[in-house]
């Protein structure tokens, strides 16, 4: 039968859920804490493991854990370590021939005697696969047959009637993010490693994005000699629209930069517009970048000069974009 909730209208009622929620908290982090000091032998076996495996990590489990299992795989194919999740019961309908030479498995159970898992793990060891569990028995079927085997007991799951999965499915998790952490680390796995495997994130566009990738090049590159006039050279800025333009040689290296603000500044002088030159207003020493550079790094440095574009420039010292 459907069990109706109880009105919660006083303050009291109100405190009592917050107390309830704290509650559940308190549990949670004393499980995870307790992780700390069972990290031994065991722990480093499976990270030895996991970083000679030549294949993939088979994350399998079931129900909550295999939930679980979906995360932990993903934590670990997204931090240098192939992986992928495989549902035990669907292993025995064909999905075990995903599996291959090479591949390493994880399997999850908190009780670990789950009968899905236990039916596969003779064709796993037939596989030659080396087995890594995650319970919460050590004296389990699954423990005992684990090549190496991690302890993520609970003394209580948050649950007040001790059987929703709450604690363990959270011990499980941070196991999980213990073992990603530790092979990343050890793998030397950087940023720019991280932003390639997330390239849509905002971290992979500010990782991945080059200068090159963003600026202007071409015919949408304005660009001028220095011994054009005035007149000529505020055509060519408004041409291309990006309120400056590069000021260079015949071998299209800069010598300099003319801006909006340049103008500026040659009109309060009172320069004869008609007659000036653009080396005569231009910025000499602009600043420049390359065309390989973080655009994040470009975009830095834009803030920290107070400048609104940069000339970009090969190894050479020939102009070949504009970013801005």
């Amino acid at each position: 039968a459907k069990t109706r909730a109880k009105p919660m209208n006083d303050a009291a009622d109100n405190q009592r859920l917050i107390e309830m929620g704290r509650d559940a908290l308190r549990i949670e982090a004393r499980a995870v804490a307790a992780l700390v000091d069972r990290l031994g032998a065991d722990f480093e076996s499976a990270c030895r493991m996991l970083l000679a495996c030549t294949g993939r990590v088979v994350v399998s489990g079931v129900g909550k854990s295999g939930h679980v299992g979906g995360k932990i795989a993903a934590t670990l194919a997204s931090t240098g370590t192939p992986a992928f999740f495989l549902h035990a019961a669907e292993a025995g309908h064909g999905d075990l021939g995903m599996v291959a030479k090479g591949d390493v498995v994880l399997a999850i159970s908190y009780s670990g005697e789950t009968s899905e898992l236990l039916t596969i793990l003779p064709l796993f060891k037939r596989m030659g696969a080396p087995l890594i569990a995650m319970t919460g028995s050590p004296q389990s079927t699954l423990a005992r047959e684990a090549d190496a085997h991690l302890d993520v007991s609970v003394p209580a799951e948050a649950c007040p009637l001790n059987l929703a999965p709450t604690a363990s499915t959270t011990a499980t998790l941070a196991m999980g993010d213990a073992l990603a952490v530790a092979l990343l680390k050890h793998r030397g796995f950087t940023e720019a490693d991280f932003a390639r495997s997330h390239p849509g994130g905002s971290l992979g566009r500010r990782l991945l994005l080059r200068v090159s990738d963003v600026m202007r090049t071409g015919d949408d590159l304005p660009k001028v000699g220095p011994d054009m006039a005035l007149p000529e050279g505020l055509l060519e800025m408004s041409r291309k629209r990006l309120g400056m333009t590069a000021v260079v040689d015949a071998d299209r290296r800069v010598v300099g930069i003319f801006t909006d603000g340049d103008l500026r500044r040659a009109l309060d002088r009172r320069i004869d517009v008609q007659k000036a030159r653009m080396a005569d207003v231009m910025t000499k020493g602009p600043r420049t970048i390359g065309p390989h550079e973080l655009a994040a790094e470009a975009v830095l440095m834009m803030e920290k000069y107070s400048v609104n574009g940069l000339l970009v420039l090969d190894a050479d010292g020939v102009l070949v974009g504009i970013f801005t």
